[in-house]
């Protein structure tokens, strides 16, 4: 599905990626795990093609798309979930979600069903399908992002911190609606610092350090790594 190689991507003479290699295989769910400043973020928005490449190579589904614009890439069956949560304040859950439909606009009979399975998946947004999306809470705005990106029809899906900021209960509740959608088959990579929840749903994992891959394998296998926390903080 997806194969990352030798990705290095610089921010003017700071070399925030360096030399990572990584593969989401169809339907894995993989964890991309590190400290803040580590290159997580960047080596995401690498993939979704938000960022360039300074070298290396991003392959998806066998297609070379390492110059791919991020565009392209949502056509291609990518869609990326930054951790800004931006949601369009003065339109309504419902709206945001057609929104997310863009590239379908035409096939109105699969967008409508589309839209109504993401109320479903996700019932405080069809509670709140009405309500400007400026009003709802940080935990439902998350929902609404996932929701508007599932709109587009990914085969990847790309998560950066979705937990980030939000209260434990609804931390639950957002790991719960990840779990269903890597149960459907979508292939998912998860951005995350939640480490224990991250490899609970996680097939393999990658801890970066530094901008380059300290420990990877199996998630059963970095939760068991004894140096993991020492990485994870950097140490």
């Amino acid at each position: 599905m997806l194969e990352v190689k030798d990705l290095e991507v610089r921010y003017g003479a700071i070399r925030a990626v360096r030399g990572v290699s990584m593969k989401a295989e169809a339907g894995q769910l993989v964890a991309l795990l590190g400290a803040n400043g580590a290159g997580k973020s960047s080596t995401l928005m690498c993939v979704a093609g938000a960022l360039r490449a300074a070298a290396g190579s991003i392959r998806l589904m066998g297609e070379d798309v390492t110059s791919a614009r991020p565009e392209a890439m949502v056509r291609k069956g990518v869609a990326t979930v930054t951790e800004t949560r931006d949601v369009f304040p003065d339109l309504t859950v419902s709206e945001n979600l057609l929104l997310g439909s863009y590239v379908h606009r035409h096939d109105r009979a699969g967008v409508a069903a589309d839209r109504e399975r993401m109320l479903q998946l996700f019932p405080r947004l069809g509670e709140r399908a009405g309500q400007a999306a400026g009003t709802l809470s940080g935990g439902e705005q998350q929902m609404l992002v996932i929701a508007r990106a599932m709109m587009t029809r990914p085969k990847l899906l790309l998560l950066d911190e979705p937990s980030l900021g939000l209260a434990p209960a609804i931390v639950d509740q957002i790991f719960e609606m990840i779990r269903v959608l890597k149960s459907s088959g979508l292939t998912i990579v998860l951005v995350e610092q939640n480490v224990s929840k991250a490899l609970q749903l996680a097939d393999t994992a990658y801890v970066m350090r530094l901008g380059r891959i300290a420990a990877a394998g199996t998630a059963a296998e970095i939760a068991a790594t004894t140096d993991l926390g020492a990485l994870y903080l950097g140490g």
